[in-house]
């Protein structure tokens, strides 16, 4: 079971699979206003940048990291699994940055961050080699197998074994919201086989898909035993967290976040 976490007023949630700091947002605990309300921390949107910065300022408090710590990637919807050295950090709010949907690192104190608000979020930990990852899952990366190439990637880069990465799948939109045509289990079968059929439903001339199920296959097929899931759907708590299902434009954008400690 994931654990809510309140401090200083930010609400934020944990997986017991990872041990060293990290944190699933909510929408609880910032200062922006109207449909940004009030965590929001996507600075892609029209939010003012002001108050972003402020909630930047607010997780990291109660992290107890800071701002400038943080690496992001240009999310696009992709399988680039971007390799972090300390050397990236201090760039948050630069607006050139690297295109990637993962990020991997054995940089003390550089903590990685992905945006979701709908996309399955994954956090990756191997607390023997003192590596972390993070993974923005959406139905395109999930079926080209981000989350395997994720897992590889730390496998070459830092000699982890599988078995000894521990992962956590946070919120996102379930497979009782995520209603797709035809494509999506398509491209997953052919993604995954036989086991797909346990990512997918009929409903109404149309699927039902469990992106969860889904990168919880892919992880077990990279040889990853230990996976933790949330069992909240985005789009059926929207006033817990941004859908961008349900709500569109008219949102902000939750944050995943995991660093390792000195």
């Amino acid at each position: 079971m994931f654990s809510e976490i309140i401090k200083n007023g930010v609400v934020y949630m944990t997986s017991p699979n990872i041990s060293c700091k990290h944190a699933f947002t909510t929408r609880f605990g910032g200062t922006s206003n109207g449909i940004y309300s009030s965590l929001n921390l996507g600075q892609s949107l029209e939010d003012d940048l002001n108050n972003v910065k402020t909630n930047y300022s607010k997780i990291c408090n109660v992290l107890g990291i800071s701002v400038d710590d943080i690496v992001k990637s240009r999310q696009v919807h992709g399988t680039n699994i971007r390799v972090v050295t300390e050397k990236d950090r201090a760039k948050l709010f630069d607006t050139e940055i690297p295109s990637a949907d993962g990020m991997v690192t054995n940089s003390r104190n550089t903590a990685l961050i992905i945006y979701t608000a709908d996309c399955v979020p994954i956090l990756l930990h191997d607390p023997v080699n003192k590596v972390i990852g993070a993974v923005h899952a959406g139905w395109r990366s999930t079926v080209e197998n981000i989350a395997g190439k994720a897992i590889q990637t730390m496998t070459n880069e830092f000699d982890c074994s599988p078995n000894n990465i521990k992962a956590a799948i946070g919120p996102c939109i379930s497979a009782c919201c995520f209603e797709t045509s035809g494509d999506v289990p398509d491209a997953l079968r052919n993604s995954l086989g036989n086991p797909a059929n346990n990512c997918i439903k009929s409903h109404n001339e149309k699927f039902l898909v469990d992106l969860k199920e889904a990168n919880r296959q892919m992880l077990i097929n990279a040889f990853v035993e230990d996976i933790n899931i949330s069992d909240e759907c985005t789009s059926c708590n929207t006033d817990k967290y941004w859908s961008h299902r349900k709500l569109d434009k008219k949102r902000g954008s939750q944050a995943s976040i995991i660093v390792l400690g000195d």
